[in-house]
């Protein structure tokens, strides 16, 4: 009795420490996202509509984007030595097929991730990556914004091969910045969830649902 009571504790133990290692970003709840900051871009005709949902999973965010681009910003500190995979599970609903997404008048994503690390003290010193949920483009494939090279675009899934499907991929966010920025970042400084189109003047929706980050 005494050894089964020692193997429960220490499974209990496995299980809170499996759960320590994962950081949930977004709880997706009305309430937050009254919370979160919203930040429209300069020269965008629309706000994107942002509203909840729940299915079986539980909550999403659902981001309906007509000719329009905002998004919403958290101020989170990821421990990037303890926790560097981000993941994220995410739909694209309506895509926007046809754009070249490296260029200014194409730059639009129906579902992005940014992850951002302040190196300085203006927002446009910041330096970020952009994992983004492609209309157009493979897995794998990797840029700059043709607006700033502070910002890397990373494909992480595309509606060529799943449109209209909940799917969850992951990255490791400090080997990221070590490759893409040549940054060793040991803390990120927040995330920001966004929809776009307002380059394109297309219409875009897709759902974002539990993103966190854990240790593999």
């Amino acid at each position: 009795m005494i050894k089964k009571l020692k193997l429960l504790i220490f499974f209990l133990f496995l299980a809170d420490l499996s759960f320590a290692n994962e950081i949930k970003v977004f709880d997706f709840t009305s309430t937050e996202l009254a919370e979160l900051e919203v930040r429209k871009v300069r020269g965008a005709k629309n706000k994107t509509i942002y509203s909840i949902g729940t299915n079986e999973s539980g909550n999403f965010l659902k981001a309906v984007a007509d000719n329009a681009a905002s998004g919403l910003g958290k101020e989170i500190k990821i421990d990037l030595n303890e926790t560097p995979f981000i993941n994220i599970t995410w739909k694209v609903e309506k895509d926007l097929s046809g754009i070249k997404e490296n260029t200014k008048k194409g730059h639009d994503f129906a579902a992005r991730v940014f992850v951002i690390k302040k190196t300085g003290a203006t927002l446009l010193s910041n330096r970020a990556i952009n994992y983004v949920f492609s209309s157009n483009n493979n897995v794998g494939l990797n840029s700059p914004s043709p607006y700033t090279k502070k910002s890397i675009d990373n494909v992480l899934a595309s509606t060529k091969d799943n449109l209209n499907k909940w799917i969850t991929v992951k990255a490791n966010v400090k080997e990221d910045f070590k490759r893409f920025h040549n940054l060793e970042v040991n803390e990120l400084d927040g995330l920001a969830i966004m929809s776009d189109t307002d380059n394109s003047k297309m219409k875009s929706i897709a759902y974002f649902q539990n993103i966190y980050f854990s240790s593999q």
